[in-house]
Order: structure tokens, then C-alpha cells, then sequence
């Protein structure tokens, strides 16, 4: 026998048995969690994978938890501000039954930007309709929206043809003059 060893009955004594089942490791964790900050520390010889108990997940939800898709898409555009313009980008998906099918077959919302919609008709006749429904309209999209989300309708009639196609157009040319018929 060692000259440096101590008597086996003494070491038992100084620490408590090693329990192989991970019992004493479950009553560390759970020690750590009552106490908060102030969890005891380890005895001797053992070892734990986190020694912080913050970092132990338990049964009750916590911050690093996941979250359902619908919660988690609703706090990122309360967070971004982007509450206002989803709504506005939802009325443009629903827009005719909001305007009506006749209006919306030849009127389309184009952009919002400032409580300023624009919208682009298919002909000069609609534009003119259109400017002449225009209260209306607003009115029927802040009841939708919220009140004052729209400020005012500017309505963009059809555009006209370019004449610029081809490799060797003109520069500041006025068109194809006589090919009128």
C-alpha cells in the first residue's frame, strides 16, 4: 500500500456516492432552477454539460422556444412598421370587390404612397368615371383601412404608344408620320 493514500473508509466519507442513474445530476438541475442565480455548485468530480441554469430548458415556454408562423410574422411587421402598407397591399388583392367588378375590370390600384393611391384605367372614358367616383372610393377605403389612410385618388389614364423600338430609331423623332393609313 501507497504511503500518500488515505485509509478507503475516510474518502467515502469525504464525498457522497456517485449515484449512476443521473439522479444527482437531475436534483443539481432542479436545485439550480429554484434558486435562480444562486444554485449550488457541483460536488466535486461532477460534471455538467451547462453549468448555467439560464441556459437549461425546461417545461414551461421560454424566450428561445418556436413560435407559431402567424405570431411570429405579426410581431415582425408590428416591429418594422409595416402594419399600413400590408393593409393597403391586402385592399389591392381584394380591390374589386371593394370598387366593384365593373370598375375594377377597367381600373387597377397601381401604388400608395403618402395616403396618395394611383390608379391606372384602361381608357380616357374610365379615367374621367373614375375621377368622378373618387370620393366615393375613398371613403369606401377608409372604412376599410382606417380613417384618413387614404387621402386622395390620382387617377393615371392610359399611356400611348412609344415609338421607340428598333436598333435605328430617331432620337427626339415625332413618330412614324404618314403610316396612318
Amino acid at each position: 500500500m501507497p504511503e500518500n493514500s488515505d485509509p478507503p473508509g475516510d474518502d467515502e466519507a469525504a464525498q457522497p456516492a456517485h449515484d449512476s442513474t443521473g439522479l444527482d445530476l437531475a436534483r443539481f438541475v432542479a436545485s439550480g432552477a429554484r434558486a435562480g442565480d444562486q444554485a449550488p455548485k457541483p460536488a466535486a468530480g461532477h460534471r455538467t454539460r451547462r453549468s448555467d441554469p439560464a441556459q437549461l430548458s425546461g417545461a414551461h415556454p421560454d424566450a428561445r422556444d418556436p413560435r407559431l408562423l402567424g405570431p411570429a410574422v405579426e410581431a415582425l411587421v408590428t416591429d418594422s412598421g409595416w402594419g399600413t402598407e400590408l393593409a393597403v397591399h391586402a385592399v389591392f388583392g381584394r380591390w374589386d370587390t371593394i370598387v366593384g367588378a365593373d370598375v375594377a375590370a377597367h381600373c387597377t390600384p397601381e401604388s400608395f404612397s403618402d395616403g396618395h393611391l394611383t390608379v391606372r384605367t384602361d381608357s380616357t372614358s374610365w379615367a374621367t368615371q373614375l375621377k368622378l367616383l373618387a370620393a366615393t372610393v375613398v371613403r369606401r377605403l377608409n372604412e376599410e383601412l382606417g380613417h384618413d389612410t387614404v387621402l386622395r385618388i390620382d387617377v393615371v389614364g392610359p399611356t400611348g404608344p412609344s415609338w421607340r423600338k428598333g436598333l435605328r430609331s430617331v432620337r427626339d423623332g415625332r413618330g412614324p408620320r404618314d403610316t396612318y393609313g
